[in-house]
């Protein structure tokens, strides 16, 4: 327990005397070093957590949540009524693809083609979003879906035909010749991905089959979950509905994208640890300048009765004092900063003429921004831990000061 005099003793060393000016400048280079490196730690945790949400967001708005892939048999469509797989998907959709060159002029690209049957096509998530132009019922025989981004490359539109040029090669009397097929364009989308956007199509499923020569049994069944971020544990549980089948997730397609945002985000979390580690350090010299600074009094203290161990306390305290106001207000700084962080991103490329976080890199028109209330607690915890720490030094060798020598040296 803290007594009333260890209490009073400790604020009163808190209010910095004139002849303690340079004790005073070093507190307050602590406070702000500490209070910086705390709401540092939480705009870019805020703001790579946002990036790694949004990220989600688009791919799972791509791609289907889980994908199960028949081996060589055809998948058994009974089991597309099992209630454990109708309690956790939201659509069950039959799909199939193919990797094809796409021409126009004297443009030519290679590209992957998804086939969806003209009434499950418009239950795709990207094709109802608010970029998409169309019609989204017509992806019948012979007409395509391509992106905004690959339209631009193509310099097409909405009702000009391309020609696409399969692998699967067509007898003639001069051999084996890839095929060809002409398609119009009835429909623009836009996932947001570039990478996405330049290199898929959509077709029509009999269309796409016909095209690369492939039968029912290679179709896949894609899967499009209630919840699509709860995703292992989703995943397992159709693994043992088709135990015979090639079961993968959005997830397993962008497992090294993510292990390297998670890679990274641990390492920033560990660099930027420094700043509060070397502020802290600023806390130690400020103590034992106080400790020398207040010989006399700790002397006086020590004849009066006072034990060592009081001593102790008041100087911890003064240290984790300056550690948890700083920490606070890092964080009330952190999270002001993270609310408003597209706001002052958009003020800063104003004012400097400079474009920070551009599009064409990140994939995102705005800075992200998810404040996690566990990475705070972490921060918080670490910055306090790190305060104490680094306060039981200059308390012990306050208290291990001799009376006598101090007085007589007064």
């Amino acid at each position: 327990m803290i007594s009333t005099l260890e209490k009073e003793i400790t604020f009163r060393f808190l209010k910095a005397k004139k002849k303690d000016g340079f004790l005073n400048v070093i507190s307050i280079f602590s406070f702000i070093g500490i209070g910086l490196g705390v709401a540092v730690l939480i705009i870019v945790m805020s703001v790579m957590n946002g990036f790694r949400t949004e990220l989600v967001n688009k791919i799972v708005g791509f791609n289907p949540h889980v994908t199960v892939k028949p081996y060589s048999e055809k998948t058994n469509l009974a089991k597309f009524n099992i209630p454990e797989l109708n309690a956790i998907s939201k659509n069950l959709i039959s799909s199939n693809s193919g990797e094809a060159i796409i021409m126009n002029n004297k443009t030519s690209k290679g590209i992957i083609l998804r086939g969806y049957r003209s009434n499950d096509f418009p239950k795709l998530k990207i094709i109802n979003n608010d970029f998409f132009v169309g019609d989204k019922n017509k992806l019948t025989n012979q007409n395509i879906s391509i992106s905004k981004e690959l339209s631009f490359t193509l310099n097409v539109n909405i009702g000009d035909k391309i020609t696409l040029m399969s692998p699967s090669g067509v007898e003639t009397i001069i051999g084996n010749l890839p095929k060809q097929k002409t398609f119009t364009i009835v429909s623009l989308f836009e996932s947001g991905l570039i990478d996405f956007d330049n290199s898929i199509a959509f077709i029509n499923l009999k269309t796409l089959e016909d095209f690369f020569n492939l039968s029912l049994h290679n179709r896949n069944l894609e899967i499009y979950l209630k919840n699509p971020q709860n995703i292992e544990k989703q995943k397992k549980i159709v693994q043992k509905i088709f135990p015979n089948e090639f079961v993968y997730s959005w997830s397993d397609m962008n497992s090294s994208l993510f292990s390297a945002l998670k890679v990274e985000r641990n390492v920033m979390f560990i660099i930027l640890s420094l700043i509060i580690i070397v502020a802290a350090f600023n806390i130690i010299s400020g103590l034992t300048i106080l400790v020398k600074n207040k010989t006399k009094e700790i002397a006086i203290l020590k004849s009066i009765g006072v034990l060592n161990k009081s001593i102790v306390k008041i100087f911890f305290l003064v240290g984790v004092f300056i550690g948890i106001s700083a920490t606070l207000f890092g964080i009330l700084l952190g999270v002001i900063f993270s609310i408003y962080v597209e706001n002052i991103r958009q003020f800063l490329s104003t004012i400097f003429n400079i474009s920070l976080f551009p599009e064409e890199i990140y994939f995102l028109s705005t800075m992200p921004s998810e404040i996690n209330p566990f990475s705070i607690l972490i921060i918080s915890a670490s910055s306090i831990l790190i305060t104490i720490i680094v306060s039981i030094f200059p308390a012990l060798k306050a208290a291990k000061l001799d009376p006598i020598k101090a007085l007589k040296y007064e």
